[in-house]
């Protein structure tokens, strides 16, 4: 079995989500790459400077059936023991500040991990914190400057509640009226799966229509849901005076940027950083685009991150970060971890950088010629 780098069918790489859909045969090439020690001699020739980790939630593990967005959580204890296994792998684990140094200068020693948290979600505060500052861990938290306000709509925690509860639901898709037998398990992943897929590709008054009509008609009220996913600015003060932390953006209204007219994208950019400057009173340097994946952002978003005084942008492409400036500061790659695995031995495979392709320079010059699409910016 060959264990090369593994192209999947939709990004280049591993998808949208790493290891969400890998499948058994994906799944026995990590497993095989980390028994071989394939991926701790490859590292040497494809990890790069190193990598950088994508978490949204970290709270204690739930055993309800349906639970769509798994994916996107992990528990205290993963995080400790994950926490503890790089120590031991002697990877540094550092801030964005020391990813871009890194990325533009000499390699070290030692390879990196930085830890980062989309979403500004009230149990990174509650779960992750304890456990991050007991290890003297640097982490990133990227928060959409509406959600800590009580006004961001989280629109698939409506979805969620109301699949969850209902055995048929309905609602208007394209004009026409749609219904979803929803009654077991496979049916509301189902459901979830595809009304979930077609709102991130509507723009946001779209999306907001859809998401209040399916809530009228089931009486969910998404702000309740919204204001109880995120930290408030009390959380995220707190937070801030801790030297260990960095507060970057995700705009205001965490929108994929592929969504929204040019202008739009650009003022939620810069609105995000100005508001979380204002509430916060410092320096907001690092930016992550929504979503992050292939679709949710192109070429001229990064330059917009640029123009709108960012050090860095950092999406959900999954990849490593090459030294000597060989990686785009505005399309750095990350690692978005799937909750639903709970291997150190698939960590071990994916910081070591084998299953991705080999980093390819990225410079300036290089990128401004290169077609509007993510990946020609990225490594």
């Amino acid at each position: 079995m060959a264990l090369g780098p593994h192209r999947g069918p939709r990004d280049g790489s591993w998808g949208g989500i790493l290891a969400s859909d890998i499948g058994i045969l994906q799944r026995a090439r990590i497993e095989l790459a980390y028994f071989s020690g394939y991926a701790r001699l490859k590292q040497r020739s494809s990890g790069g400077a190193g990598v950088i980790l994508k978490f949204e939630r970290v709270r204690p593990r739930s055993f309800r059936r349906f639970q769509p967005n798994r994916s996107r959580e992990i528990t205290p204890e993963f995080l400790d023991r994950a926490i503890r296994a790089l120590k031991r792998w002697n990877f540094d684990l550092i801030s964005m500040d020391e990813v871009c140094r890194r990325a533009v200068t000499m390699p070290e020693a030692n390879r990196f991990v930085s830890l980062t948290f989309d979403g500004g979600c009230k149990d990174v505060i509650a779960s992750a914190y304890p456990v991050l500052s007991k290890h003297g861990v640097p982490f990133t938290v990227y928060l959409p400057t509406a959600f800590p306000d009580g006004l961001g709509e989280a629109w698939w925690l409506a979805l969620e509640a109301i699949i969850a509860r209902e055995n048929r639901i309905s609602l208007v898709i394209d004009g026409k009226e749609r219904r979803f037998s929803t009654s077991d398990t496979s049916e509301k992943n189902q459901a979830y799966g595809f009304l979930a897929s077609w709102m991130r590709t509507l723009t946001p008054s779209d999306l907001s229509l859809a998401i209040h009509d399916l809530c009228t008609r089931y009486s969910v009220d998404p702000a309740v849901l919204s204001r109880g996913l995120s930290m408030d600015w009390d959380d995220l003060a707190r937070l801030a005076r801790d030297p260990l932390v960095t507060i970057g953006s995700a705009t205001v209204n965490y929108h994929p940027l592929s969504n929204l007219r040019e202008a739009e994208a650009a003022r939620e950019i810069a609105m995000g950083k100005a508001v979380a400057e204002a509430a916060l009173d410092r320096d907001v340097r690092h930016f992550a685009y929504p979503q992050g994946d292939r679709g949710s952002w192109h070429r001229r978003h990064a330059a917009m991150a640029r123009e709108a005084g960012f050090a860095s942008a950092v999406s959900a492409i999954p990849g490593v970060i090459a030294s000597n400036g060989d990686t785009n500061l505005y399309a750095l790659p990350r690692i978005a971890w799937d909750g639903r695995r709970r291997s150190l031995r698939v960590l071990r495979v994916l910081v070591s950088g084998a299953m991705f392709a080999p980093v390819r320079p990225t410079g300036e010059r290089e990128a401004a010629a290169t077609p509007d699409d993510p990946a020609a910016t990225s490594s």
